[in-house]
């Protein structure tokens, strides 16, 4: 029987390596891992991001049958245009992971109305924007969306409003989803992820104020863990195409208390705060943009948006 010609449960229950993969955010870091561990399971991958020679250079290690295309997660049109090309090229595509995203920190009052709001339209509106592009490959083969989430989803965090914010909506939307499209066989999962060595991470920890803050968390939640075991996890559970996937295990515990965690933030978090205020007064300026070489690359690309 040939690969086109299997009906949609066959292929829903194909294992990973038989299955075509895309990755988005996956110029680098979390995105890029995981791509290259998918590939080395078999799959064949489709890397989604802003930055075409880094994509280049991240596919060619995920194999010969790997792929990239570029592409803006907020543009439907770009976005699009390359799920058009990714079915085309593979036949199908069986599983989405939305990982596409930024960050900003700091005080509201002292952020950039445009970067602020710019951390909600990738990491949320990219989300949605990478469902409407996808879905209807997944729904032919009925297949899995694995949204990344975060620490940031189940507890509050001052001065992360609004990457808080965003990965609180991308989770309420994962989950709702899940709901709207299960009938027609496809599956929706949410990935949580705490601090981890990212470009992402290590560009917040350059700000010496924002990098204190977070080591007045409480454990185990003030560490930074690697990055490889993380993504060992989030690939197992795209494996089994789970509807919740823990980079770190102890994430799965604060599922039950996390209703515990906004009183107790907000007791602990406002003293943080007010301690750190003249300082964070005086960088403030230093805050203006998203961090990370992530951050910078979103914002290299909307001006070559704007220039063109």
């Amino acid at each position: 029987m040939s690969e086109r010609s299997e009906g949609p449960l066959s292929r829903a229950a194909a294992p990973l390596n038989a299955q075509v993969v895309v990755v988005t955010g996956a110029a680098r870091g979390l995105g890029a891992l995981m791509a290259r561990k998918i590939a080395d399971r078999g799959a064949r991958v489709a890397l989604v991001g802003l930055e075409p020679e880094l994509l280049k250079e991240a596919a060619a290690q995920c194999g010969p049958e790997a792929s990239w295309w570029q592409a803006d997660v907020t543009d439907l049109t770009e976005l699009s245009v390359a799920a058009q090309g990714i079915k085309e090229k593979y036949g199908r595509i069986d599983t989405v992971v939305a990982n596409a995203g930024i960050a900003i920190g700091g005080p509201l009052l002292d952020s950039d109305p445009a970067a602020f709001n710019r951390v909600i339209e990738v990491n949320l509106l990219g989300s949605v924007t990478t469902a409407r592009a996808f879905l209807p490959a997944l729904i032919e083969s009925r297949g899995y969306l694995l949204q990344i989430a975060s620490l940031a989803a189940i507890t509050p965090a001052p001065l992360m409003s609004a990457y808080c914010a965003s990965k609180a909506g991308v989770e309420s939307f994962a989950h709702a989803l899940r709901a709207e499209v299960a009938h027609q066989g496809v599956k929706v999962g949410v990935g949580y992820l705490s601090w981890t060595d990212t470009d992402m991470v290590r560009g917040a920890d350059q700000d010496d104020v924002l990098r204190e803050m977070r080591t007045k968390l409480p454990w185990p939640a003030n560490r930074t863990y690697p990055i490889g075991p993380a993504v060992d996890r989030l690939v197992a559970g795209i494996a089994r195409r789970s509807a919740h996937v823990y980079a770190q295990a102890w994430l799965r515990g604060m599922q039950p208390v996390r209703w515990l965690l906004p009183p107790l933030i907000a007791a602990v978090g406002s003293r943080e705060v007010a301690r750190l205020a003249p300082r964070l007064a005086a960088t403030a300026a230093t805050r203006l943009r998203a961090v990370g070489a992530g951050g910078a690359a979103d914002e290299a690309a909307r001006d070559r948006g704007r220039v063109g």
